[in-house]
């Protein structure tokens, strides 16, 4: 990667071997290793303390030496071989040092405990091992819980127990972590067209486990219930409704790609994705919708939108929104209340745009400004609290 010049907004095809498998992955230039693990591929056992390369915890083996991987840059890491913490061992085949660390409880709240591991195995292995300056040695990730004292005891026991050297990492990878994101292919190098469909995938998929933010809006508007549905089953006006978002291409099959821009205060991402009608009844005035999108620093969102439409006694329309959203990715760090707040503001903005359009048969004008919807969203979280009996 030595003299490559890259546009800010532009990604690079970055290929590297990642606990025994070889990955590609399209990073923006400013794209930390760290970010990438645990965004991108799903390793989140690499844990990211101070971002300064001081605590240590996001320490993991690159080309066999212990790196800090918030202070690398993924494009610097073309061609390397990395192993994480979950590349050491597995819980059905566990490396001794993990063994041992089990043994001695070396631990207390655990966040430690791989930037522990990956620098105690880089000790061991580098053949400088000396039991009078472990502390000296395992210095450079600052935790100092009651469980400090196991883990000195556990690295010196493996020490003993293998002085012809530490056994190599088991480059044991789970299956299910790796190409957690669609930008992210695994297997052999790809070619330039096979790596841009792997990063443009037509297959939908949602994480089973539960999602970050579960969202349920319930907008009384003034529109007549089957203008409203008018709206809504098409998909080029339903597009228009949303808050920054723009559908690009009919994908056909009630696929369709767009994008879509979130800007929170200092904080703007620019979404490509991908959404599929999967369950449409138009009788009775239901929808269910699958998305997903991820911008080039990383953060991904992936939701389950389900859409309703009733008629109200005065004429009018309820409409019903629900969605399950699962958010990873610097969006993610918003925290799960904010995230809540804002997720719910988008949606009330685009309930009145569909009243809006129902009304006026035509696209919504009202725009939203990111600054006022962050301030919303703080707004409303304050409320809250203040609200909280003491």
């Amino acid at each position: 990667m030595r003299g490559l010049h890259v546009a800010a907004d532009a990604t690079v095809d970055v290929t590297l071997t990642v606990n025994g498998r070889t990955v590609t992955v399209a990073v923006s230039p400013r794209t930390t290793l760290s970010d990438v693990l645990r965004d991108r591929l799903g390793l989140t056992g690499t844990h990211v303390g101070c971002e300064h390369g001081v605590c240590g915890m996001c320490t993991v083996l690159l080309d066999g030496e212990a790196v800090r991987a918030c202070l690398l840059f993924a494009v610097q890491c073309e061609g390397v071989a990395l192993t994480t913490v979950e590349g050491l061992g597995s819980a059905d085949d566990q490396h001794p040092l993990q063994e041992a660390f089990s043994h001695h409880h070396g631990l207390q709240c655990g966040f430690c405990t791989p930037g522990m591991l990956m620098s105690a195995y880089d000790l061991l292995a580098g053949g400088t091992y000396a039991e009078d300056n472990l502390p000296e040695d395992m210095s450079g990730v600052l935790c100092r819980c009651t469980g400090y004292r196991g883990i000195l005891a556990a690295v010196a026991d493996v020490a003993r127990e293998h002085p012809d050297g530490v056994p190599p990492p088991r480059a044991a990878v789970p299956p299910a972590l790796v190409g957690r994101s669609g930008s992210v292919s695994v297997g052999a190098t790809l070619t330039s067209g096979e790596r841009k469909s792997a990063r443009s995938p037509e297959e939908i998929t949602v994480p089973s486990g539960p999602p970050t933010v579960t969202v349920e809006v319930r907008r009384a508007l003034a529109s007549p219930v089957d203008d409203v549905w008018t709206v809504l089953a098409d998909m080029d006006r339903l597009a228009a409704c949303l808050p920054g978002a723009e559908m690009t291409a009919d994908l056909g099959d009630d696929r369709y790609r767009g994008r879509a821009v979130v800007a929170l205060g200092p904080v703007s991402l620019r979404f490509e994705g991908l959404a599929h009608v999967v369950e449409r009844d138009d009788t009775k005035r239901r929808m269910r919708v699958l998305a997903q999108g991820a911008d080039r620093g990383g953060s991904s969102t992936q939701a389950v939108i389900r859409l309703a439409a009733d008629p109200a006694p005065d004429g009018g329309t309820t409409l019903w929104a629900d969605a399950d959203v699962h958010l990873t990715g610097r969006i993610a760090q918003f925290g799960r209340a904010l995230a809540g707040d804002v997720s719910r503001r988008l949606f009330e903005q685009f309930a009145d745009a569909v009243d809006e359009a129902a009304r006026t048969g035509e696209a919504p004008t009202r725009r939203s400004s990111p600054l006022r919807l962050l301030l919303a969203g703080l707004t409303t979280r304050l409320r809250r609290l203040l609200q909280r009996p003491r």
